[in-house]
C-alpha cells in the first residue's frame, strides 16, 4: 500500500525574520508552521476547499479558493518568495504549464518547494509484477523526467531529497538483477522533494543587490545594442549604468545570456563601440565560455575572447 508523503518541504527552508511572501496551494498543513518559521511574512494560500482534518489556521493568511489545475491564480508576476505545494503535478492534464505557469509569479531570486512520487521505486514495480498498475489518474514520474520538466519551465537550479521506504534486500536484488539500477537508493526513495530556484544560487544572491528597476533599465539597453538602436549612445549608457551601480563582469555576463538572443553580433557591437572596457568584455567572455550550456556557443565566446585578447581588428570591423 502506498504511504502518504511527509510534509517535510519546509526543510529547505531556513527561519528568520525577513518580510517574505509565500505562497501555499493545496499543502495547508505547512501554513502554521511557516508563520513560526517566518513571522514577518505575507502568508497566501489558494485550495480547492478547506482542509477538514485542519481545525485552525493562522491568522492573516490572504486565502483564494479555486482550483489551481484548472484557473489561473489571481496574482501578479514576480511577486512570490517561495510557492509551497506538495505533489503539485501528480494530478495536472500538462504538468508542464502549471511549473511554468507558478515560475512566472515568482521573484527572480524565488523557488518553487514541491515533491512527486517516484515510478521506480519498489513498491510501484512490484504491483507492476503482480499485473497491477494504480497511476492512471495520477502522474508518476521519474527523477531525471522531473527534474528536465523543471528545466524546461524556466527553473535554472533543480536539488532534491529523499523520503525512503525500504524494502526487503530479496526483493531490491532481484530487481537489481533484473536491470534495474539502484544509484543513491532510486528503487527505496517512494517520494522526491524538490527545491527549483529560478536563479542559479550564485546568481540568485547578486541578484538580490540590484532593484528590479536597475534590472528592468540594464535589459532595457541590452535590448538596444542587440537590435541595434543608436548602438554608440546604448552603449555609452550601459558602461555608465555598469560604473554607478559597481555591476561586475561575471553578473553582466549572466544577465546577457538570460536577455539576449543573438549574442555574437552583441558582443561585436558591444567591442565595436567600447573604447578602454575590452579587459572586462574579455572576462565576461571567458565566464560565458565556461557557463555556456551549447557547446557551439562556447566555442563561439572562445573565439570572441581570444579574438579580443589579441585586439584582432576583425572584431572591431566586422558587419553587425
Amino acid at each position: 500500500m502506498a504511504e502518504k508523503i511527509r510534509p517535510e518541504l519546509l526543510s529547505f527552508l531556513h527561519p528568520g525574520m525577513m518580510p517574505l511572501k509565500i505562497l501555499v496551494v493545496e499543502s495547508l498543513s505547512y501554513l502554521t508552521k511557516l508563520k513560526e518559521m517566518f513571522p514577518q511574512a505575507e502568508l497566501y494560500a489558494v485550495t480547492a476547499e478547506l482542509d477538514q482534518e485542519i481545525s485552525v489556521f493562522p491568522e492573516g493568511i490572504h486565502w483564494e479558493f479555486l482550483d489551481y489545475l484548472s484557473v489561473p491564480l489571481p496574482y501578479t508576476r514576480n511577486y512570490f518568495d517561495y510557492i509551497i505545494s506538495d505533489l503539485t503535478l501528480e494530478c495536472a492534464a500538462n504538468p508542464q504549464d502549471i511549473a511554468a505557469g507558478f515560475s512566472t509569479f515568482l521573484k527572480e531570486t524565488g523557488a518553487l518547494l514541491t515533491s512527486f512520487r517516484n515510478i521506480r521505486h519498489w513498491s510501484v514495480l512490484q504491483k507492476l509484477m503482480e499485473g497491477h498498475y494504480y497511476g492512471v489518474v495520477s502522474r508518476l514520474f521519474a527523477r531525471p523526467e522531473f527534474e528536465n520538466l523543471l528545466y524546461a519551465s524556466f527553473y535554472k537550479n533543480v536539488c532534491v531529497r529523499r523520503q525512503l521506504r525500504e524494502a526487503s534486500g530479496e526483493l531490491i536484488d532481484h530487481l537489481v538483477a533484473a536491470g534495474f539500477e539502484n544509484e543513491h537508493k532510486d528503487l527505496e526513495t517512494e517520494f522526491y522533494l524538490v527545491r527549483a530556484d529560478r536563479s542559479m544560487p550564485e546568481l540568485s544572491l547578486l541578484k538580490s543587490m540590484y532593484t528590479g528597476a536597475d534590472r528592468q533599465e540594464l535589459s532595457r539597453l541590452i535590448h538596444r545594442i542587440e537590435y541595434e538602436v543608436d548602438c554608440p549612445e546604448s552603449i555609452r549608457t550601459l558602461w555608465f549604468k555598469v560604473e554607478t551601480l559597481n555591476i561586475f563582469s561575471d553578473y553582466l555576463a549572466s544577465f546577457i545570456q538570460e536577455t539576449v538572443m543573438h549574442q555574437e553580433a552583441f558582443y561585436r557591437r558591444l567591442l565595436v563601440h567600447s573604447f578602454r572596457r575590452q579587459d572586462f568584455i574579455i572576462r565576461m567572455l571567458a565566464y560565458s565560455a565556461r557557463e555556456a550550456f551549447d557547446p557551439s556557443m562556447r566555442r563561439v565566446f572562445a573565439a570572441l575572447q581570444k579574438e579580443a585578447e589579441h585586439g584582432n581588428e576583425g572584431i572591431l570591423y566586422a558587419r553587425t
